[in-house]
C-alpha cells in the first residue's frame, strides 16, 4: 500500500526514558515483543528526554547514533518502543533510509501472525486498517491523477484519495461483519444467563500462563507457548466445579502496558466475554519482578473495557520458579479467598483454585435439609439422580430428611419440572 522500504528480520531497537511515569515503557518487555514477532534484535539505542521531539521523536544527536548503529549492525528495520506520529515515522524513514515501525505496529504484526479464527482475523485486519488510515498522508510518492485523457478530462482523483475511499469502504464492511459476530456472542451469553451457568474468565498480563492454566483445568489442547500474545482467539470450555456444578471457563487475549486503543476497539466483541463474566481469574506471573506493574496495567485495561466491577480472584502462577514457592490460599479479614498460589505447569495448587472458586461462587449454591413427604418422591429421585444428595434419613412420621448441596438455579428448575411450589417445601438452612 505504501511506496516505502521493505522491512527485514534484523532490527535496531530504540528506547527512551521519560520523566513522566505514564509515558515510560519497559525495554526488556520490548525485546520480548520483538522476538515474539520473529525479528532478531541486533542492537539497541537508549537515551532519555524530557519530551519527544516533534520532528523525529529523538534529538538530532540520537538520530545520528541510530544511523551509525544501523550501519554497524547491518539492520534492515528500526523499531521504536514508543508510539510515533505519522509525520515522525515518515521523517525517520527518510533519514534512516529503512522501514521504521513503532510499538503499536509491532503489536499489530504479532496479532496478525497469531490470529487463527475467522473472527480473530477480522479483528486484526480492522485494527491494522485503522492504524494505516492515519498514515496515508504522504504515504505515496506517486500522487498523479488517476483519471483524465480524451473523453475523461476533469478534476480526477488522486491515488491518495482513492486509497482513502477504499480503506473507508473496507473498514465499514469489517465493522459490520464484527457487529454480527458481537450479536452472535451476545446471544450465546444470553443463553448461558438464562440457564444461569456461571462464566469464569481468565485475564492477565500477556505470557502470565493463562493458556497453560486453562489446559490444566480443562484437559484441553489450547496453544500455549513462552511468548507474548500466544493466545488471541477466545476459547470456551465447560468445566465442573465441586458443589457448584457446571461452569464455562474462558481463555482470553493477554493485556499489555499501553495496549493500543485501536486494538481495544477492534477486540471489543472478544473482550465482552470478560465484561459479562461471573468471576475473573486474574492470572499473574508470580516469578516476574515486574508483577506489580503488570497487575496495575491489567486493572487499567479492565477499567477501560468496563469490567472493573466484576468479582476478581488473583491467581499467582509459576510458583515452581520461586525459591520459597508454596501453594496456598490467601484470605481477607472476612475469610474470603483473595489470592491463590499455584503452578499451572506442574499442577501444584490447582485443587486449591477449585476450592477457592467454589467458595466465591457459593452465593449461588444452597446447602440445606429438605423434609420431603412421600408424594414429593419425584423431586427426591431427581436430587439423587443428579448426585446432589449428601445424606438421607427418615423421621418417625415417614418424612425423608435429605441433606443437599446444589446451585439455586438447578434447584428451581427441578421444582418447576416436578410442579412442586417452593412454598410447599420444608427447608432447613445449614
Amino acid at each position: 500500500m505504501f511506496d516505502r522500504p521493505d522491512a527485514g528480520e534484523r532490527a535496531v531497537l530504540v528506547h527512551l526514558d521519560f520523566p513522566n511515569e505514564n509515558d515510560r515503557e519497559d525495554a526488556q518487555e520490548f525485546r520480548e515483543l520483538v522476538r515474539s514477532a520473529g525479528v532478531e534484535p541486533v542492537g539497541i539505542v537508549t537515551g532519555s528526554r524530557s519530551q519527544p521531539s516533534a520532528r523525529f521523536f529523538v534529538g538530532s544527536g540520537k538520530l545520528e547514533e541510530i544511523i551509525t548503529e544501523k550501519a554497524v549492525t547491518d539492520a534492515d528495520v528500526v523499531l521504536f518502543n514508543h508510539a510515533l506520529s505519522p509525520s515522525q515515522q515518515r521523517n525517520l524513514e527518510g533519514s534512516l533510509e529503512c522501514r521504521v515501525i513503532d510499538r503499536t505496529g509491532v503489536i499489530l504484526d504479532i496479532f496478525a501472525q497469531r490470529a487463527r479464527t475467522h473472527e480473530g482475523k477480522l479483528q486484526v485486519e480492522l485494527a491494522q486498517l485503522e492504524y494505516i488510515s492515519t498514515r496515508l498522508i504522504r504515504g505515496w510518492t506517486h500522487l498523479e491523477r488517476q483519471k483524465g485523457g480524451i473523453g475523461l478530462r476533469g478534476p480526477g482523483e488522486t491515488q491518495l484519495e482513492t486509497d482513502r475511499r477504499l480503506l473507508r469502504g473496507r473498514i465499514k464492511a469489517l465493522t459490520g461483519r464484527l457487529e454480527k459476530v458481537r450479536k452472535q456472542r451476545d446471544q450465546g451469553r444470553r443463553s448461558r444467563t438464562r440457564a444461569e451457568i456461571p462464566t469464569i474468565s481468565l485475564v492477565g498480563y500477556t505470557n502470565a500462563g493463562k493458556s497453560t492454566l486453562f489446559n490444566r483445568l480443562t484437559d484441553s489442547g489450547v496453544y500455549a507457548a513462552d511468548q507474548l500474545f500466544a493466545t488471541l482467539d477466545p476459547t470456551l470450555r465447560r468445566i465442573d466445579f465441586p458443589d457448584i456444578g457446571r461452569a464455562i471457563l474462558v481463555d482470553t487475549v493477554g493485556f499489555i502496558r499501553h495496549l493500543p486503543h485501536k486494538l481495544v476497539d477492534a477486540f471489543r466483541a472478544t473482550l465482552e466475554e470478560t465484561i459479562s463474566a461471573t468471576l475473573l481469574l486474574h492470572v499473574i506471573d508470580g516469578a516476574d519482578s515486574r508483577r506489580l506493574d503488570n497487575i496495575e496495567a491489567v486493572e487499567q485495561v479492565l477499567d477501560e473495557i468496563g469490567a472493573g466491577d466484576v468479582k476478581v480472584l488473583r491467581v499467582y502462577n509459576k510458583i515452581d520458579l520461586l525459591d520459597d514457592g508454596v501453594s496456598r490460599i490467601d484470605r481477607d479479614e472476612d475469610g474470603a479467598p483473595v489470592r491463590v498460589w499455584l503452578s499451572a505447569n506442574s499442577g501444584e495448587g490447582t485443587d486449591l483454585l477449585f476450592d477457592a472458586v467454589a467458595e466465591l461462587l457459593s452465593d449461588e449454591v444452597m446447602h440445606c435439609i429438605l423434609r420431603l413427604r412421600p408424594e414429593q418422591g419425584r423431586l427426591r429421585a431427581m436430587l439423587f439422580e443428579s448426585n446432589h444428595v449428601i445424606q438421607e434419613e427418615y423421621d418417625d412420621k415417614g418424612m425423608a430428611r435429605v441433606e443437599v448441596r446444589l446451585q439455586t438455579s438447578d434447584f428451581e428448575r427441578m421444582l418447576k419440572r416436578c410442579n412442586v411450589p417452593r412454598a410447599d417445601l420444608l427447608i432447613d438452612r445449614l
